[in-house]
């Protein structure tokens, strides 16, 4: 038993001590180095130490450490927002984002999105709005309200009975499993889209406030991307009932798929969008929405305020390190580095993995890219969930200096193993070289025999 007075993820063991990191390494208190290759959890987006970064904290530390937003707003926040929304991003779809919300997590921010769309419909004159669609095997965060959001079973079930019932859930646009053999990608989106139109009509449309989807499924289903045509058409469904679309992209967004946005190679724009993550790199805790100026119209033209909030929204020193952590993205052309290192990740995971008997399925975007382990390639069938096959390949990746994302439940929260890799925007071609050495060799001792 850990002697530890700190409440661990797992109270029956300790973690290793993580005592520095710099660029793509991390080094823990017994001097084991470890590439960290998912970023924690999608979140190192520029790996750690970036000199600009730390200088824009420490900037900011000499200024301002808080102020509560009841009384100030500060000049990083408010830059903050202008570069992400000065420009309206998704005005070329019909109503580009305009506004930020800051808070302290992507939890924080669904529930700030959820909040923002129930009262939306209230200032509206549509207070009969009340129900959420989300997904199955979709994840939105851990707080009450994000977690009824989500469709992660194994994550719901200890909490079920005290979780909204506002909120019902539909397919994932999960074709690897889902796509029935006799069914065009067409037909298939076709299908969901149908699922979706008839949960709006058992609900009653004009009691729906929102469809919630991640635009790149991350952790609960590992990287899994919609199918060309599927969002456009959650988006012209929610448009013909009145409803908001909001987008999660606390793990895809801000540039992890190498786009600033999920949504933009989707052919859609969002009303509200999560994010997190990518945000601050995670230099320090920060979410928050993105939202577009209809919705933010119909709040100021009525009661004139957001009714909720948060001691640390917009903290004056998350937002510095986020802008710098922007800056950062755009100064160095990362974007394009993602897309580039992203080709070569795939192309490396392809090579080493994609005959593997007991690898399914290598699926991605970017710099987010997941394996889905299995039994049987032919049939699909899965391990005994008792194998806890995905965190085998975690041990072994780890005893080989690679942190990597591992995840069980893929399928419905009991059943299916995926792993994840998600290294920084700036890793260069060497690293990723490094990283599909020690991930192939971790992969392969982990399903031996």
């Amino acid at each position: 038993m850990s002697s530890s007075h700190l409440v661990h993820r797992n109270l029956k063991t300790a973690p290793p001590v993580a005592v520095s990191g710099q660029g793509i390494w991390l080094r823990e208190a017994g001097g084991h180095a470890v590439i960290d290759g998912s970023g924690g959890a999608a979140v190192a987006c520029l790996g750690h130490g970036h000199p600009h970064v730390l200088a824009a904290m420490q900037a900011q530390l000499g200024k301002l450490t808080y102020a509560h937003t009841a009384l100030f707003s500060c000049e990083s926040a408010e830059r903050l927002a202008d570069r992400l929304v000065g420009h309206a991003p998704g005005k070329e779809y019909g109503g580009g984002l305009t506004h930020a919300y800051f808070v302290s997590s992507g939890s924080e921010g669904m529930e700030a999105a959820l909040k923002m769309a129930r009262q939306y419909f209230v200032e509206k004159g549509e207070p009969q709005r009340t129900r959420y669609i989300a997904r199955r095997q979709s994840y939105h965060g851990n707080t009450l309200g994000a977690l009824a959001a989500g469709g992660n079973a194994m994550r719901r079930a200890p909490y079920a009975p005290i979780l909204s019932d506002a909120f019902s859930h539909v397919s994932p646009c999960y074709a690897y499993r889902d796509r029935a053999d006799h069914e065009s990608e067409a037909d298939y989106v076709q299908r969901l889209a149908d699922e979706l139109e008839a949960e709006f009509q058992r609900l009653g449309p004009e009691n729906v406030i929102a469809f919630c989807a991640e635009t790149v499924v991350g952790a609960t289903l590992g990287c899994v991307t919609a199918l060309p045509g599927y969002f456009r058409k959650m988006r012209e469904i929610c448009d013909r009932h009145g409803a908001l679309l909001i987008l999660d992209e606390v793990m895809s967004g801000m540039g992890r798929v190498g786009t600033m946005h999920a949504w933009e190679q989707e052919g859609v724009a969002p009303d509200i969008q999560v994010i997190a993550k990518g945000l601050g790199g995670g230099y320090q805790p920060i979410g928050g929405i993105l939202v577009q100026e209809r919705v933010i119209a119909a709040i100021r033209d009525g009661s004139g305020g957001f009714m909720h909030g948060h001691t640390y929204q917009a903290h004056p020193m998350a937002c510095a390190a986020a802008l710098a952590v922007q800056e950062v993205i755009e100064e160095e052309n990362l974007l394009a580095n993602v897309n580039a290192m992203g080709a070569l990740l795939e192309q490396g995971l392809t090579e080493r993995l994609g005959n593997h008997r007991h690898v399914g399925d290598i699926r991605g975007r970017g710099l987010f890219w997941a394996i889905e382990l299995v039994q049987d390639r032919a049939s699909k069938a899965v391990f005994d969930p008792a194998l806890k096959m995905n965190d085998r390949v975690k041990r072994e990746a780890y005893a080989r200096g690679l942190g990597c994302y591992p995840m069980g439940g893929t399928i419905d929260g009991l059943r299916g193993d995926h792993v994840i890799l998600a290294p920084p925007y700036n890793v260069t071609e060497a690293e990723v070289g490094m990283i599909l050495d020690r991930f192939g060799a971790a992969v392969e001792a982990a399903l031996a025999g």
